[in-house]
């Protein structure tokens, strides 16, 4: 209701009962005054003083009425308070819901203007993405033959001269870290667009595991120290993309542990799922950093430099990689307690083949 209209109800019934305390105290007083008259003096037929009809007068019309009319006027005050607490009530409820309207309008905004916000962010990020793609295609084509070039011309330079040798290695090397990179920026950006073809399935653990120390980890001189059964069941993934992970988990190995430092491979059942561990014996990774550890183009900083070369992809993508396969990385540091090497451990979580549902 309107806060006019419920004040002028509150002043209607207000005047109503103001009435009725001055006329009903003057109906008492005159039903008394009748009353004791018709008693004492018009059924004696007597007009003389009586003190009992001054006294009942006085008392029933006067007192009586007088007390009616206190009563009255107190009721009448007590509602006049309530009128203003109630006008007050509804006043600051027209304000509320005001202010109310107003921050709502005032949140549509903002939410309207946060959605077109994320909806550009989420276009940059398409452009980015695409970007990307486009610059990574670019590259690949040029290195790849610029690869096969390089390494044509080592398998026929045994005449060139050795500086000149050594120059064509280096390049062969770098070329070959660049095409590494541009093909982990693909799959990256392939990754986050869902546009990554995965061709999930059984794989046996074992194999894998000794094909990626074998072919991704270079480990001739560091001894690998291996805690896996021979009677692993199969995981569910793709066998490609899996042993990338290990290869990533196994090279951050190699690249933060000291020369002939050993690497720890490990592998378990835990509740239906095969866990991996490749554990170091580096200087570990500080509790502060292991938030950060898994973002993209993260590097690890120790005093006031980074710690290694690298583009901070692998870890990243890594554990993007085992989630889309349903699968997770961990990190855990330290390891060892030896204080100088403590070490760092990485586990990878996959589902065994019987875990997975029929419709994958």
């Amino acid at each position: 209701m309107p806060y006019q209209n419920l004040e002028q109800i509150n002043s209607q019934q207000l005047r109503r009962v103001n009435a009725i305390r001055f006329v009903l105290p003057f109906i008492l007083f005159s039903i008394v005054v009748y009353y004791e008259v018709n008693e004492h003096w018009i059924a004696k037929g007597t007009f003389d003083f009586d003190f009992h009809l001054y006294s009942e007068v006085t008392f029933f019309g006067i007192l009586g009425p007088s007390a009616v009319f206190i009563v009255l006027s107190y009721i009448i005050r007590l509602l006049k308070q309530q009128i203003n607490i109630s006008a007050e009530l509804e006043q600051l409820n027209d304000e509320l819901e005001q202010k109310v309207a107003e921050r709502t309008a005032e949140l549509e905004t903002r939410n309207a203007e946060l959605a077109q916000a994320n909806l550009e962010l989420q276009q940059l990020d398409e452009m980015k993405s695409d970007f990307v793609s486009l610059v990574s295609h670019e590259l690949r084509g040029p290195l790849t033959s610029l690869n096969g070039g390089l390494e044509v011309i080592l398998q026929q330079g045994e005449e060139l001269p050795p500086g000149s040798r050594r120059t064509l290695q280096v390049m062969a090397r770098e070329s070959q870290r660049l095409t590494h990179f541009v093909n982990e920026i693909l799959d990256v950006s392939r990754l986050e667009a869902g546009n990554l073809k995965l061709s999930p399935g059984p794989v046996a653990v074992m194999p894998m595991l000794r094909r990626a120390v074998e072919i991704f980890c270079d480990c001739q001189d560091r001894p690998i120290h291996w805690n896996v059964p021979e009677n692993l069941p199969p995981v569910w993934g793709d066998e490609i993309y899996l042993e990338k992970i290990i290869s990533n988990l196994l090279e951050n190995a190699v690249k933060y542990s000291p020369p002939k430092a050993p690497i720890e491979l490990a592998a378990l059942i835990n509740h239906e799922r095969v866990m991996i561990t490749i554990s170091d014996h580096g200087p570990g990774i500080p509790p502060a950093g292991q938030d950060k550890l898994f973002e993209r183009f993260h590097r690890l900083v120790r005093g006031d430099r980074l710690s290694t070369q690298g583009w901070g992809l692998g870890l990243y993508f890594a554990r993007m990689l085992a989630e889309a396969q349903g699968g997770q990385v961990k990190v855990q540091s330290p390891v060892h307690a030896a204080p100088d090497s403590p070490g760092t451990a990485f586990t990878l979580t996959l589902p065994i083949t019987r875990d997975v549902p029929e419709d994958v």
